[in-house]
């Protein structure tokens, strides 16, 4: 693609974000969303390959519904209440259509079936935007809106972990197997969304950290699919060791990132008095925590396969920026002895 074209395009993802990020007026938050949409299009479908056009059309379709029903619930809201302001929203019906058009945007269940579909489709850089970027404008409004119904939040966001977990079982390619993780993380981060919106943010921020480390340690490999995984060792071997790191910090496990924001969550869970729901939220983590130690095996335990197409691979050397990837291990693998500063930093 065209570079002038890349940065028009990377800058009308940029504007869209920052448009629903400042916007308090239901109007303009809706065009925030919509310029977000049609930036990503293009880079969706840059590669000619009917699974690209096949997961675009999917995903226009999805997001063009979701915009169109918040658009809806908006002016509905409007004529109800005389109120466009986004923290003013005060009637139920609308309230509930806006957050499910925002939970079908970011793909939580049970609105997630396009998502591992369309991720599927994509090379793993414009799947890297899809499950990290655009997802921050759609929780940028889930967290203004006033939660009146905080039992349909609890039920789709323990959905969403159920789904998340189960959905990824028996699943080989790559990028579905990080579309499953993503729904299952978003569960986590709806659970706590209504008592500690603070929280949310911490969870969003190590997910996208831990996802970005996952999805270039698998562009850096070439890798789509699990048995291309095996040929890693001979590409990148320091990689190679420290990618059971990235997978298990995504699973939560407790020397790692990623058990500082489940950690928390189950904390304020218990503390407002929803005991049940924190054991299913932590039982659900152990169905993610199954397919990503599968991932972690197949990448460290298993010899490849002296095929031609296994052999090809190493011989071809990986031209790609390694700071983002070194950045996003470290901060994947090494920050939960931070957590008393981190949580100091969210209470100012």
């Amino acid at each position: 693609m065209n570079p002038f074209i890349m940065a028009l395009l990377l800058f009308g993802l940029g504007l869209g974000t920052t448009i629903t990020f400042a916007s308090s007026h239901w109007l303009l938050a809706w065009m925030g969303l919509e310029i977000n949409t049609l930036a990503i299009i293009p880079l969706m479908a840059q590669h000619h390959h009917p699974r690209a056009i096949e997961a675009t059309t999917k995903y226009f379709l999805t997001q063009a519904t979701a915009a169109a029903t918040l658009l809806f619930a908006s002016t509905t809201n409007a004529w109800l209440t005389g109120q466009w302001n986004i923290q003013l929203m005060t009637h139920p019906l609308p309230t509930t259509m806006i957050i499910l058009a925002l939970a079908m945007k970011i793909g939580l269940a049970p609105l997630h079936t396009w998502l591992p579909e369309v991720l599927q489709g994509l090379d793993l850089t414009t799947g890297l935007i899809m499950s990290t970027w655009q997802k921050l404008a759609p929780f940028a409004l889930l967290l203004q809106i006033p939660s009146s119904n905080q039992t349909m939040l609890i039920v789709l966001a323990l959905t969403s972990t159920l789904v998340g977990g189960w959905g990824g079982l028996n699943q080989t390619q790559l990028r579905k197997i990080l579309a499953y993780s993503s729904i299952a993380h978003l569960g986590w981060m709806l659970l706590i969304l209504q008592f500690a919106p603070s929280l949310t943010l911490l969870a969003l921020t190590m997910y996208i950290t831990m996802t970005s480390a996952a999805f270039l340690t698998f562009k850096l490999n070439n890798a789509t699919n699990i048995n291309t995984l095996a040929t890693s060792w001979a590409k990148a071997p320091l990689i190679t060791a420290i990618a059971p790191m990235i997978l298990l910090s995504l699973g939560g496990l407790p020397p790692l990132t990623g058990f500082m924001p489940k950690w928390l969550i189950l904390q304020e869970l218990t503390k407002q008095d929803l005991p049940l729901t924190a054991t299913l939220a932590a039982l659900t983590a152990l169905l993610s925590l199954y397919f990503y130690l599968r991932l972690s095996y197949a990448m460290t335990l298993t010899m490849s396969p002296n095929s031609l197409t296994g052999v090809t691979p190493w011989r071809l050397p990986a031209l790609q920026l390694s700071l983002p990837l070194s950045a996003s291990t470290l901060m994947s693998a090494l920050l939960l002895p931070l957590t008393p500063a981190i949580t100091a930093l969210l209470t100012l």
